[in-house]
């Protein structure tokens, strides 16, 4: 499960992602495009994917934030790796965070790692592969589909 602080950040990049142009976006405007997020929680949260070059700011009365690169480019694996750390159910699985399981006897026989092996493999080669642009291209085209079955949807995809 992704925390809560991961949510808000991966809502917080679609906003940035699904804006005209690269054209910067306020904290309010993110806030609400997210839904509801709150601003003060939004605000350091911003500031840790600015650190990570996920996002750029600008001062000003027509300043903002704006994704630092294409929407294309951020998978959801990077997004989660940093807001949550590691992937991996298992430390003894985790590429970038390994280490070995304390009551392992040996990796190389033990059950529940291979086990999860596959599954994680499965789940990172998505995250991986899943990046904002295809997150809103899948959200935009369910949209119509929706809102052809449905007169009360809002449309919204965040």
């Amino acid at each position: 499960m992704i925390s809560q602080r991961a949510r808000y950040a991966i809502k917080a990049l679609l906003a940035l992602a699904a804006t005209e142009s690269g054209k910067p976006l306020q904290t309010r405007e993110i806030a609400e495009y997210g839904g509801s997020i709150p601003r003060s929680f939004l605000e350091q949260i911003l500031l840790d994917l600015k650190r990570h070059r996920f996002v750029e700011s600008r001062r000003g009365k027509e300043g903002g934030f704006r994704l630092a690169k294409p929407a294309s480019e951020i998978t959801l694996g990077n997004v989660l790796r940093i807001m949550d750390g590691p992937i991996a159910p298992l430390s003894c699985l985790s590429v970038n965070f390994y280490r070995r399981c304390d009551d392992c006897q040996s990796e190389e026989n033990c059950a529940l790692r291979i086990g999860l092996m596959e599954a994680y493999k499965a789940q990172v080669e998505s995250l991986e592969r899943t990046s904002l642009a295809d997150m809103l291209a899948q959200a935009n085209s369910s949209n119509v589909v929706k809102s052809e079955d449905s007169s009360d949807f809002s449309g919204s995809y965040i």
